[in-house]
């Protein structure tokens, strides 16, 4: 007879983890600001994303002062990220074959992210990766973003399954940082920031891609449902 499941539910965040898509975010918000004759630290962006959109405008806006030309940047980046839209993201490296594991031994999978429920819903939708999920929760459905809680309790409430019974992947700390506040563990597949040695360490793992999670697979999710 097969042990339970160490976990029953896999959480996924989708930009930097299962999209190739914050460099062009990135990217856009660098040229964006070009375009009008201004710079600013790459820096700020890496603190800036996977906050929900109404906290990451405050700490632009805090950051870079009154004399930051915002509004007339955020126009420029929205028409170059249309265009990024449309040219579609690259699936991240392992995503789509950890994603079929999944399916394959029945494993519940869900995507908790800080942008827009439509936009993750097109995107996944865009690269063939939506019907994967049963569960869909966009930044713009919760109070609090990343670090608190909120999404991760909320993906818990519509999977029906227990925090604890649930295993987050995430590319940044302080996504990991808001599934460990949930009381669930945490896999950090960095993107364009390293975690930091505490992160490290509050982490069940930090693995370069989501390919490296096969050799880790049965030990995390194999054996049966049984409670």
């Amino acid at each position: 007879m097969q042990n339970a499941r160490t976990f029953r539910a896999a959480v996924f965040d989708m930009d930097g983890l299962l999209l190739d898509s914050e460099r062009p975010i990135v990217e856009a918000w660098l040229q964006g600001a070009r375009d009008h004759g201004c710079s600013f630290d790459p820096e700020l962006l890496l603190r800036v994303m996977g906050r929900r959109g109404a906290e990451g405008v405050a700490l632009f806006r805090e950051s870079l002062g009154s004399t930051f030309p915002y509004d007339e940047v955020w126009a420029r980046v929205q028409v170059l990220l249309a265009k990024a839209h449309e040219r579609g993201y690259q699936v991240k490296v392992g995503a789509r074959e950890l994603l079929a594991r999944c399916r394959a031994t029945g494993l519940t999978c869900a995507v908790a992210s800080s942008t827009r429920r439509v936009q993750v819903e097109q995107r996944l939708e865009s690269v063939g990766l939506r019907g994967y999920f049963e569960v869909v929760v966009g930044g713009d459905e919760v109070a609090r973003s990343k670090p608190d809680p909120d999404i991760f309790l909320l993906v818990a409430e519509r999977l029906g399954a227990a925090p604890e019974h649930c295993l987050v992947f995430e590319d940044s700390e302080h996504g990991a940082r808001g599934a460990i506040a949930a009381g669930m563990q945490a896999v950090i597949v960095p993107d364009l920031n390293e975690p930091s040695e505490e992160a490290r360490a509050f982490s069940l793992a930090v693995l370069p891609s989501l390919a490296h999670v096969e050799t880790r697979f049965d030990a995390w999710f194999g054996g049966s449902l049984a409670t």
